[in-house]
């Protein structure tokens, strides 16, 4: 009796530790899994100073979860981003523009994903004493007809017209849907839209442009006709001052950088980060834009 009880603790010992074998067997062969489908892969992405912030977030987010990949984001314009991409110099250009938009690139060989959608909004120092413009006011000061303040309704101060640089999407995009493709006057140019938003705060009399997303307390969003530079005013297409963030890569996205365009779109990124950062997610737009 003994040696029948003995026998079947001994088999019930042998079993368990072929249980707890069988599970390390399938843990091992788990990491394993996940150890080859770890990501990894240097990405540069380059481009659109309105776009920065965002994709900045997100690669530290990416990288953090993946330490295999290193990503670098840099500034420098929507066109500097279609032109290094389309070159092979960068493997992800950042553009507020569409590709067909810019002189000089076969957009037919980039692949596009729309990340995101950003407001832009005439911006002035704190100051000026205004803060609604008529469009035409507002083309008026661009183009260097009206150049005091007090004409607007403003204080008795000197404009200063504040432009991006010729390669900006950003002004590329207010020029469009803001001046009517008037041409502006010539005054400061700046290559970053962190630098436009040093001066605004600093300079006396200075206006602008910037992307939502660098807007803040230290200056003045102007209303254009009333209507307010807002999330619900552009989604409803109420307020058009606005495009659509694209990440261009040459041809189809492979490895690591489809993994991380894959990221951009993922909730993580869309319900969190996007609005977070004053920015608006693609789904939520009731109107939208084509290239041409």
């Amino acid at each position: 009796m003994k040696f029948k009880r003995l026998m079947v603790v001994a088999i019930c010992l042998a079993l368990l530790a072929t249980a707890i074998g069988c599970g390390k067997t399938a843990n091992q062969a788990k990491d394993t899994t996940e150890k080859s489908a770890e990501i990894k892969g240097s990405i540069t992405a380059v481009g659109s100073t309105a776009l920065q912030p965002l994709v900045e977030q997100a690669a530290n987010q990416f990288m953090s979860k993946n330490p295999g990949a290193q990503i670098t984001v840099q500034g420098g314009g929507s066109g500097t981003g279609l032109t290094q991409v389309s070159s092979g110099a960068a493997q992800i250009g950042n553009s507020d523009i569409f590709a067909e938009e810019k002189e000089g690139i076969d957009a037919g060989a980039l692949t596009d994903t729309k990340v995101a959608v950003v407001g832009f909004a005439a911006v002035a120092n704190p100051d000026v004493g205004v803060d609604n413009l008529t469009k035409q006011q507002l083309i008026d000061i661009f183009t260097g007809k009206i150049t005091n303040w007090k004409e607007v309704g403003g204080k008795d101060q000197k404009i200063v017209v504040v432009n991006r640089a010729k390669g900006s999407g950003t002004r590329a995009t207010f020029k469009k849907y803001a001046l009517d493709n008037n041409e502006e006057t010539k005054g400061l140019e700046e290559d970053s839209s962190g630098t436009v938003k040093k001066i605004i705060k600093e300079t006396p009399g200075a206006i602008s442009y910037l992307a939502l997303s660098y807007v803040d307390d230290s200056m003045k969003a102007l209303k254009i006709d009333g209507v307010e530079p807002t999330k619900e005013n552009i989604t409803s297409g109420k307020y058009n001052i606005w495009s659509y963030e694209h990440m261009y890569t040459k041809g189809k996205p492979e490895g690591a950088v489809k993994a991380f365009l894959d990221y951009m779109l993922s909730d993580e990124v869309q319900t969190t980060l996007v609005p977070k950062l004053g920015y608006i997610p693609v789904k939520d737009m009731k109107v939208t834009r084509e290239a041409k």
